[in-house]
């Protein structure tokens, strides 16, 4: 089910971005987040789910994780594991981006809206990432909700740190 939902949010990505000044690549990148002391060979290649660039620059990373969240009242951390996080600031670092997103199907337990469901600071930097859950069960307009959630809304004085 991840890479269905992961090719699902992929090709909505690409069409809520078409004909605007961003280009969307596809399990691209493919950059290294190391490089080997003795050789100078890269190490450890990524391949984020979504770039989101413009003009060459990526300026958000998205990841999709096929996991069940859950509301910030039940757990402050909404069941995002380490690993997606710890995977998310490597991406940030390696394509310089300011911007990262894990996006989750969305449910019920999460109340009635889709959307960004936590927006975080990265501490001592200048990158937020944001949770945020998408309902696949919706085909109403999919791509333009996604546009508009994956659009830039919170400023970063409002981001809360993650922890």
């Amino acid at each position: 089910m991840n890479e269905l939902f992961e090719a699902y949010i992929g090709r909505l990505v690409v069409r809520a971005f078409a004909g605007t000044p961003m280009d969307v690549v596809l399990q691209g990148g493919r950059l290294h987040c190391l490089t080997e002391a003795d050789s100078g060979r890269g190490a450890f290649r990524t391949r984020p789910d979504v770039l989101i660039r413009r003009n060459g620059v990526v300026t958000q990373v998205i990841d999709t994780k096929w996991k069940r969240i859950s509301a910030r009242i039940d757990d402050p951390r909404q069941g995002v594991s380490k690993a997606d996080i710890y995977q998310m600031l490597v991406y940030g670092h390696v394509y310089q981006t300011a911007r990262l997103t894990l996006l989750y199907p969305h449910t019920l337990a999460l109340g009635e809206r889709e959307g960004v469901q936590g927006s975080y600071q990265v501490t001592g930097q200048e990158m937020a990432l944001q949770t945020a859950s998408f309902d696949v069960g919706d085909g109403t307009r999919a791509a333009e909700r996604l546009r508009l959630m994956l659009e830039p809304t919170v400023p970063a004085g409002q981001l809360r740190v993650f922890g």
